[in-house]
């Protein structure tokens, strides 16, 4: 069963909304900086499930700019 991201991502993709996925990836980025930033805990669990999710939404970005250079 897909993740919850790959389901957003997924149907991103198939509305052709750009914007939508370039606004997840910048909100994924800024949390990744901002958990790297802090100290005091581990949050290299929650840095990795952003990675993750920042690889799914470049996937994602991938797969629209094949579909739209497909398309013309």
């Amino acid at each position: 069963m897909p993740s919850a991201i790959e389901q957003i991502v997924d149907a991103y993709v198939r509305l052709k909304n750009r914007r939508g996925l370039d606004a997840l990836m910048m909100h994924r980025q800024r949390l990744a900086v901002d958990l790297k930033s802090r100290s005091g805990y581990d949050f290299s669990v929650s840095i990795g499930q952003i990675d993750e999710e920042i690889a799914i939404i470049e996937a994602g970005l991938s797969r629209l700019k094949a579909t739209n250079s497909t398309a013309i």
